[in-house]
């Protein structure tokens, strides 16, 4: 099994046709059929660009292949429409070899269906190297949200919002969110200094550098490299990405106080806490997933970190009544719109309403522990979202129910502060993730 086939496996994996299988999501797909086909790393690097960007550009793919298929692309078999999408981005967004190209996707045609499709294939494929359609331009859509959602291969509702929310940045957006998400890890203070692991990954040829943010935070040139090394830093450091650390750095947590940190996942952002807050103080996390929780245990035990972990549900009492907190982190629940560019299937899977939906839970969490929080004392909402349900509608609801105001903001995260006085990071942009952190402190 070469790459090609193992990239038209993925694609069908995450875009199961009726009757077909179990679906997964890219990333599981990809680490399932490599494995399998026992792929040497070059064919696995080759196999991952082409299902990720065919995944990523399944819009734009078929807007090729429109005028080439026509009404038959309700006749074909799901796994030969795949074959021929793979094809396109092959031809169109790298340096392919064009007959190597067409040869080995037909021959995955016949091998997946019979020489009847195989030679379908071959006449699409040539045609559209012929005639090949150009790119797609402003004057051949009715409205800017329909040309960029089908130049960037999005969906239309995604860049509307992201148009509303962004104006004459969107497009940037729209195209970043193509580009390889940028690499990051956050340093354990309480184990090592930024400078000693910068040190280390250079022995390994791995070039690290601060961020402008999140002192504890560093760039990463070199994704792969990294991640095999993550299992063997020992709590030392851990893979983050910078605006994923960014919560914590407008929380500012201190030694000796009581910090909350809630919805807390893997844990990242409780090391991130522990680590600030030198070992003085008292912190507790609290996650509903029993099996995410046992991770957070093993991990805070690596990372030398010390501190409470409660399963349940947030927006339901688990805590004393007269328990109280200096600082309450809510990671919360939310539809990601902010991280698309992390998972190639993301912009597919999620829906119009998902952001309306999750707003209920949201406002759910911050009303439940607003009275956790000590008068003086200040609530950190974060989501890696952009949509306004999700974000300013809630803070603004939020703040209509109980006596709360908006912070200040460390001078740091200046480039991203909002008129309202919140952070909000353009997703893709730089390779980061979209975000939303709001400080509202308790009066």
């Amino acid at each position: 099994m070469n790459a090609r086939e193992v990239a038209l496996l993925t694609v069908r994996d995450v875009f199961v046709a009726p009757g077909g299988g179990t679906e997964r999501g890219a990333q599981e797909a990809l680490d399932y059929r490599a494995r399998k086909a026992n792929l040497a790393p070059r064919d696995r690097a080759f196999a991952t660009e082409l299902a990720y960007g065919a995944i990523k550009m399944r819009r734009a793919l078929d807007w090729y292949l429109e005028p080439l298929i026509g009404e038959r692309r309700t006749q074909l078999p799901p796994v030969i429409h795949e074959i021929l999408r793979l094809a396109v981005y092959e031809l169109v967004y790298t340096r392919a070899d064009t007959h190597a190209t067409v040869f080995e996707f037909v021959n995955l045609a016949k091998r997946y269906g019979h020489r009847g499709v195989a030679n379908l294939v071959n006449a699409v494929l040539r045609s559209f190297l012929r005639d090949r359609r150009p790119e797609p331009a402003r004057d051949m859509f009715e409205n800017d949200d329909d040309y960029l959602g089908t130049r960037y291969s999005l969906p239309t509702w995604l860049v509307r919002q992201w148009r509303a929310v962004f104006g004459e940045r969107a497009e940037a957006i729209c195209a970043a969110v193509n580009d390889p998400a940028a690499t990051c890890v956050t340093i354990n203070a309480l184990r090592t200094s930024p400078g000693e692991v910068i040190e280390q990954f250079g022995a390994e040829g791995i070039t690290a550098t601060p961020s402008p943010f999140v002192p504890e935070s560093l760039l990463v040139n070199n994704a792969a490299g990294v991640h095999a090394q993550e299992a063997l830093a020992g709590g030392t450091w851990w893979l983050q990405s910078e605006s994923s650390a960014m919560p914590v750095g407008v929380l500012n947590p201190q030694p000796g106080e009581a910090i909350l940190d809630v919805c807390s996942g893997r844990g990242n952002k409780a090391l991130q806490i522990g680590a600030r807050m030198g070992g003085e103080g008292t912190l507790l996390a609290i996650e509903r997933e029993a099996r995410k929780a046992q991770v957070l245990e093993a991990r805070l035990e690596a990372a030398g970190v010390a501190a409470g972990i409660v399963i349940g549900d947030a927006t339901t009492p688990l805590l004393p009544a007269e328990q109280r907190f200096d600082r309450v982190l809510i990671d919360a629940p939310c539809s990601g719109v902010g991280v698309v560019e992390r998972h190639p299937e993301a912009r597919w899977k999620k829906q119009p309403g998902d952001g309306e939906r999750l707003a209920l839970t949201q406002r759910a969490l911050l009303e439940a522990l607003a009275p956790s929080i000590h008068v003086g004392g200040a609530v950190v909402y974060a989501v890696c979202s952009t949509d306004p349900r999700e974000t300013v509608e809630v803070v603004e609801w939020f703040r209509s129910r109980a006596n709360f105001e908006r912070g200040l903001i460390p001078a740091a995260f200046e480039p991203f502060i909002t008129d309202a006085g919140d952070v909000l990071v353009p997703p893709g942009l730089n390779g980061r993730d979209g975000f939303f952190i709001a400080r509202l402190e308790h009066r």
